[in-house]
């Protein structure tokens, strides 16, 4: 349950698995343009 309104277009930061880079775009990147790595959505929670 979120308690902010989601808007698919907006900018979101994503940051790298690997190395913490951290890039905004308005989609996910495929992968982190410093190491390759894995990206995940900041706003997501992760255990």
């Amino acid at each position: 349950m979120r308690d902010v309104e989601y808007d698919p277009q907006e900018e979101s930061a994503y940051e790298c698995f690997n190395c913490g880079t951290i890039v905004v775009e308005e989609s996910c990147p495929r992968s982190c343009p410093d190491c390759g790595g894995s990206m995940r959505n900041r706003l997501t929670t992760f255990e």
